[in-house]
């Protein structure tokens, strides 16, 4: 069976799960990354968006672009910690832009969405 997601359960402006997917409804466009932040694996299907459009996490605030899967700003902290971490922020957001989040497209199918079967890669970041 494939990964799905009730249409309803996913608002514009929302972040679900579908099996090991976030699922992100941006005014409309709905796409799915893998559901594990780069820097501590938190569950990104419980974070949120922000006015740009980027997934961020609930642990440490680290963003993410859903089109290329890069991690655009990396954590605001460590572990329990929440905070300033300078150089730490930056070598964790290096890594973030080399190990992206896995991509999958979205359709709609009835009452849900469900994230496309892999059919032998996971999208790639445009040139």
């Amino acid at each position: 069976m494939p990964d799905r997601i009730p249409a309803a359960s996913l608002p514009a402006g929302s972040v679900g799960r579908a099996g090991r997917w976030a699922v992100v409804n941006r005014d409309g466009q709905v796409a799915a990354v893998s559901a594990r932040c780069r820097h501590q694996l938190g569950d990104l299907s419980r974070g949120s968006l922000d006015a740009s459009g980027c997934l961020v996490c609930p642990w440490h605030g680290s963003r993410y672009d859903v089109d290329s899967g890069e991690m655009v700003s990396g954590p605001k902290g460590f572990l329990w910690y929440v905070g300033r971490t300078p150089g730490y922020t930056q070598l964790i957001k290096a890594y973030g832009k080399v190990l992206v989040l896995r991509r999958r497209p979205v359709r709609r199918s009835g009452e849900h969405y469900v994230v496309e079967a892999d059919q032998g890669a996971d999208l790639r970041p445009r040139d």
